[in-house]
């Protein structure tokens, strides 16, 4: 559904994933993904036809990275709604489940069935909720065993084993000077459409009672890898490649760079998402709204300044 009419009832659904399966969390033809299937198992479960559901997801995952804390939203019709409530009570072992807890079974008896999507909970979303404009922050985490972490081989397909011993004392002072709002087109894959533009608001680095390094990256929203770009640009700086005060002049270029490899996926996992209370929630997302507008805007007149200035270098720029 394109817009939410009084008729219908918004759903929030709480999600987590072991990202090595999927090919990212957005729909597409032929692929395995989260969000297929999701939609795929509610078109199930609602009765209808294969891609007439449609998730709205507060981060759009790329492929191999995990959640725990993702969060998504399903507009339903009401004979949608009434259905999911009609069906629970036919079902003896369903009877002692409200409807929530009930879809919560059965799309995790379906898009579950491999064990690695986890619907953890399903709720009536207050008014103004949407999972994407709605949101304050996300916050994910990149694990690192470098040569002076223990190795869980438990948790290999989590972490990112690195032969090398990471400076971490480089790599904080390296990291902390990035943060506030700033243009990251250097840490981000661009999209047609899309802006840079973020407001960082930390970015952090620790190492764990292991000894495995853990970044903690909290943003308003992230751009195309711009996690993993992080990251692989403080570990440049933890191997002595890459001088620390490099990266903050790297982000003030807003070009792409090959002064470090982006980090592989499997590393990165998104943690939490994090909402105003409820009565803040519809003015949050129409503040977004505006604010994405007028920063695509700002990143487009921008762009356009960069390909004068290759035209002509001594071309003046307001």
């Amino acid at each position: 559904m394109s817009a939410l009419t009084a008729s219908a009832v918004r759903l929030r659904l709480d999600l987590a994933y072991d990202g090595a399966g999927f090919a990212g969390w957005s729909r597409q033809p032929a692929l395995r993904t989260v969000q297929g299937e999701l939609e795929a198992a509610l078109a199930l479960v609602l009765r209808e036809p294969e891609g007439s559901i449609r998730l709205t997801v507060a981060g759009r995952t790329d492929a191999g990275v995990h959640a725990i804390g993702q969060v998504a939203h399903v507009d339903l019709s009401q004979e949608q709604w009434m259905l999911v409530q009609s069906t629970r009570r036919s079902e003896p072992y369903e009877q002692a489940l409200g409807a929530e807890a009930s879809l919560v079974r059965r799309l995790n008896g379906i898009a579950g069935r491999a064990a690695d999507l986890v619907v953890r909970e399903v709720s009536l979303a207050p008014d103004g909720f949407d999972a994407r404009f709605s949101a304050l922050w996300r916050r994910y985490e990149y694990r690192i065993a470098d040569a002076e972490a223990q190795r869980d081989p438990r948790r290999r397909g989590h972490t990112l084993w690195h032969t090398g011993s990471l400076d971490l004392e480089a790599m904080r002072a390296a990291s902390a000077p990035l943060t506030g709002l700033h243009d990251f087109a250097a840490f981000c894959k661009p999209r047609e459409g899309a802006t840079t533009i973020r407001t960082l608001h930390d970015y952090t680095w620790r190492r764990d009672d292991d000894g495995v390094l853990v970044a903690t990256v909290r943003a308003d929203a992230f751009c195309h890898s711009m996690v993993r770009a992080l990251v692989g640009s403080a570990v440049a700086v933890g191997l002595g490649r890459l001088d620390a005060d490099r990266l903050v002049e790297i982000r003030d270029d807003a070009a792409r760079t090959n002064d470090f490899p982006v980090s592989p996926a499997h590393g990165l996992s998104l943690v939490e998402v994090n909402y105003p209370d409820a009565e803040h929630l519809a003015s949050r997302a129409e503040q977004t709204r505006a604010r994405r507008d007028a920063e695509r805007a700002d990143d487009e007149e921008r762009a356009r300044s960069r390909t004068d200035r290759q035209i002509d270098p001594q071309a003046s720029v307001d």
